[in-house]
C-alpha cells in the first residue's frame, strides 16, 4: 500500500510507504522526478515529492519543502517526540541500494548531491496534510516503466526536431550563399567580352556605311 498527500499549495503530489518492506519497491520504482526525504540518523518513512519534468531541487517551493519535512518527522518513530530534527533529502536518482543492505536502508551515489534541513514540529501541517490522504495499490514497476518510454519517445522526438531543424538551416545558408555567389551571374556562356562588344560595333557600322553607299 501506498499513502498518497497532496501538498499544502495543491501542485504536487507526496507519497510514502505503509512500512520499510513498501519502502523497498518504492526505492526500487521511482520515477526520475522523484524527490526523496528521510530523518537524518533516525528511523523514518521515507517520503517522495514528485516533481515536475525538469525541475531541480532548488525549485522546491518552500511550503512544498515543509510539508515533506514535517511529514517524514511526524512519521518517525523517535523524531516524532523531538522539538526538532534534521532532514536530508536528494533527487530518487541519487539513491544507492546494495545487496548487504537492509531493508528500508539506502546509500547514495553522490553524498555531495544531498541536502540536509533542520524542521521543528509541526503538528498544524501534518494533521492539514493527513487531511488529503488516500490509499492506492499501484503497480510501481508498470508505471515506471510507463514513465521511462515516455521519456525516451520525448528524447526521440526531441531529436527528430533538432536535425531537422539542422538541415532546414544547412538548405538556409546553402540558399543565401547560392544568392550571394556570382557563379550564377558570370558563367562563361552567358559573358561578352570587350573583343566581341567591338567586333559587333565594327560589323555594323560596315553595314550602315554599306547601305549609304549604295
Amino acid at each position: 500500500m501506498v499513502y498518497y498527500f497532496t501538498t499544502r499549495c495543491g501542485q504536487y503530489t507526496i507519497y510514502m510507504g505503509r512500512d520499510k518492506y513498501e519502502n523497498e519497491g518504492l526505492i526500487k520504482y521511482g520515477h526520475p522526478e522523484d524527490c526523496w526525504f528521510h530523518v537524518d540518523d533516525l528511523s523514518s518513512a521515507h517520503v517522495y515529492l514528485r516533481l515536475r519534468p525538469g525541475m531541480t531541487m532548488d525549485d522546491i517551493p518552500e511550503d512544498c519543502l515543509v510539508d515533506c519535512c514535517s511529514l517524514v518527522k511526524a512519521n518517525s518513530i523517535r523524531g516524532c517526540k523531538m522539538a526538532s530534527v534534521y532532514v536530508v533529502y536528494t533527487r530518487w536518482q541519487n539513491l544507492k541500494k546494495t545487496s548487504d543492505m537492509v531493508e528500508g536502508q539506502v546509500g547514495y551515489h553522490r553524498p555531495q548531491n544531498v541536502r540536509r534541513v533542520r524542521v521543528d514540529k509541526n503538528g498544524a501541517i501534518v494533521r492539514q496534510l493527513e487531511k488529503t490522504r488516500r490509499e492506492a495499490y499501484p503497480d510501481l514497476a508498470r508505471e515506471q516503466t510507463e514513465r521511462l518510454d515516455e521519456i525516451r519517445e520525448q528524447k526521440k522526438a526531441h531529436g527528430r526536431a533538432a536535425e531537422k531543424a539542422r538541415r532546414m538551416e544547412e538548405l538556409e545558408k546553402a540558399r543565401e550563399r547560392e544568392e550571394m555567389s556570382y557563379d550564377r551571374i558570370m558563367r562563361e556562356g552567358a559573358m561578352t567580352s570587350n573583343m566581341e562588344l567591338r567586333a559587333t560595333e565594327d560589323a555594323t557600322a560596315a553595314e550602315e556605311f554599306e547601305d549609304d553607299f549604295m
